[in-house]
């Protein structure tokens, strides 16, 4: 039977980095279903469809053939044939994958593709709803936090590091937001699974993080 590490928490608490680290080191495979979200996101941004048009998007959701392949060990995420590993990162594309989240077909669709991938191989998942929904008996869940302050400044440097101008202050107001919107959906709300270990990164490097879930992993 396949091993799985789950990995929930809010936007900007480093999921990705800590869950991609933690799985390089296990030999597992990483499965980033943000980037699912992400790439549905995008989908519905170049068909023109806005946020708030939950009819248009669950029938092009039908549409939308999102899968995720590994080359050289790392993650490439496929819309519709084409890689948009390198489209699917923007602020822009992250806040509409928050709001067609909360939509019911379009998790229906990506939790169905998640599940099958961590029936065949051992995986380390992060997103959302992990450890409550998509992969309820992990053997090892983790709630990933920390305070909004530090996830909109560990934002900014990221964007500021590619060129972009953004307002640290702008950013810390969206990520605010999005948890609410995140913890308040009626679908798979954001929450940590009873028996998810919490941990709060906030003063913590990253080395420490995914040495931490390795022994919780490894209990």
């Amino acid at each position: 039977m396949s091993k799985q590490i789950a990995i929930d928490g809010p936007a900007g608490a480093g999921k990705s980095t800590i869950a991609r680290r933690v799985a390089k080191n296990l030999g597992f495979i990483y499965v980033d279903t943000g980037a699912m979200y992400r790439a549905m996101a995008l989908f519905m941004k170049k068909e023109g469809i806005g946020a708030d048009e939950t009819e248009k998007i669950v029938e092009k959701c039908k549409a939308a053939d999102i899968t995720i392949k590994h080359e050289n060990g790392e993650q490439m995420v496929f819309l519709n044939g084409e890689n948009v590993n390198g489209l699917i990162r923007t602020q822009e594309v992250g806040n509409m994958a928050s709001a067609i989240s909360v939509i019911g077909y379009v998790r229906e669709k990506l939790v169905e593709l998640q599940q099958k991938l961590a029936e065949t191989t051992d995986v380390v998942m992060d997103g959302r709803d992990i450890g409550t929904v998509v992969l309820p008996n992990a053997e090892c869940k983790v709630y990933l936090t920390a305070s909004s302050k530090v996830r909109a400044d560990r934002r900014f440097k990221e964007l500021t590091e590619k060129g972009m101008e953004c307002d640290i202050d702008v950013i810390e107001k969206e990520i605010i937001e999005r948890d609410y919107r995140d913890m308040h959906r009626d679908i798979s709300p954001l929450k940590q699974a009873d028996d998810a270990v919490l941990v709060d990164s906030s003063d913590m490097t990253i080395d420490e993080v995914v040495d931490k879930i390795i022994t919780l992993y490894k209990g």
